[in-house]
């Protein structure tokens, strides 16, 4: 299965709630696909999908999917390196009016230097991403933390302080 979350941001995401349910129309997605759609206005044709999930349910899907798929939110990144998965991101962008401005798109091309997730930016991209997760998910060097072991809040803004200040650094 694969899982896709545009998160809770109030822009909508259409570009890629629509690009993964054309991927599925076409059959280049062939597995189960559930969309959390949030505030996006497009509606999915051919995936399950909900505007909305509980955080509890967003853990279910994580958990049980072959493929995460997100927008460039720092806390669905690190929910999903923390369940030891490597997320497929598309950051949102200010000129489809995703977002106020480019930071997803920043902190995306960081994250993607430092083979922490493999990204997207365009929903071609997204398609020859999805076609070839498993080779470039085992290609990066991932520091995992283990479902099993406990991150604490400390721990999780540590990483995120972390991760913000080198992509705020100059040079």
């Amino acid at each position: 299965m694969i899982f896709v979350t545009v998160g809770t941001h109030e822009q909508p995401f259409d570009r890629l709630v629509r690009g993964i349910d054309r991927l599925k129309e076409g059959n280049l997605i062939r597995e189960e696909v559930f969309i959390q759609s949030g505030y996006s206005l497009y509606r999915p044709k051919f995936c399950e999908w909900a505007k909305f999930l509980r955080f509890s349910e967003v853990m279910s899907k994580m958990e049980g999917a072959n493929i995460i798929i997100s927008h460039a939110g720092p806390a669905t990144i690190m929910l999903a390196l923390y369940l030891g998965k490597t997320p497929l991101v598309m950051p949102r962008e200010k000129k489809y009016n995703e977002h106020v401005d480019n930071h997803q798109v920043c902190f995306c091309k960081k994250l993607e230097e430092e083979g922490k997730v493999i990204a997207a930016y365009t929903v071609a991209e997204m398609g020859d991403r999805i076609q070839r997760y498993q080779g470039a998910a085992k290609n990066l060097e991932i520091k995992k933390v283990r479902h099993h072991q406990r991150v604490d809040i400390a721990t999780f803004v540590e990483i995120l302080d972390s991760t913000c200040q080198k992509l705020t650094q100059k040079g």
